[in-house]
C-alpha cells in the first residue's frame, strides 16, 4: 500500500514522503491515527499543493531574517552593572536578559536558544554576540547584535 506521511514516524519517513507499507500496517495503524493518507492522484496533488506553500512561507521567512539581520546590525543594546573595586562587574549578562531588553528597547523578538554564541557578556564595553535568525532549505541568516555593558553610577 502506497501512502503519504503527514507527520514524521520513526523508523519510517519524514512528513510529504510517499511510501510503501504493509497494506494492514497502513490501513490499521497510520491511516487512522492521522500519520498518513492513502496515495492517490488528488492526495498527490495536495501533497504538490502543500509543498508548494511551504516552499513560498519558507521563502518569506528567510527574507524577513535578512531584513532583521541588517536591522540588528545598527542596534546597541545597553546595560548598566555594578562594578567591583578592580572594574570588574558582578555576574554575567545572559542571552534570556539580552533578549528582553532587545525586547523592551526595540521591540524586536528573537529566540534566547539561537544565539551562537552560548556564553553569556561579563566584560564592561562592548561585546558582539550572533544569532541565527534562519536556517531552512534557503540558506542560514546569521544576526549580530552589539551589546554595551557600562557602569552603574
Amino acid at each position: 500500500m502506497k501512502v503519504i506521511l503527514l507527520k514524521d514516524v520513526k523508523k519510517l519517513g519524514k512528513a510529504g514522503e510517499t511510501i510503501v507499507v504493509a497494506d494492514g500496517y497502513g490501513s490499521n495503524y497510520l491511516i487512522p491515527r492521522g500519520l498518513a493518507v492513502a496515495s492517490t492522484e488528488g492526495s498527490q496533488k495536495q501533497l504538490a499543493r502543500d509543498n508548494e506553500e511551504e516552499a513560498k512561507r519558507q521563502k518569506q521567512l528567510f527574507e524577513e531574517a535578512k531584513v532583521l539581520a541588517e536591522k540588528l546590525k545598527s542596534i546597541n543594546v545597553e546595560f548598566k552593572v555594578k562594578v567591583g573595586k578592580d572594574g570588574r562587574m558582578f555576574g554575567a549578562i545572559s542571552p534570556k536578559e539580552i533578549v528582553e531588553e532587545l525586547e523592551k528597547q526595540w521591540g524586536i523578538k528573537v529566540d534566547k536558544r539561537k544565539f551562537i554564541d552560548k556564553y553569556p557578556a561579563n566584560a564592561l564595553g562592548y561585546t558582539r554576540l550572533q544569532i541565527e535568525l534562519y536556517k531552512g532549505s534557503e540558506g542560514q541568516v546569521i544576526g549580530t547584535i552589539n551589546v554595551h555593558i557600562g557602569e552603574e553610577k
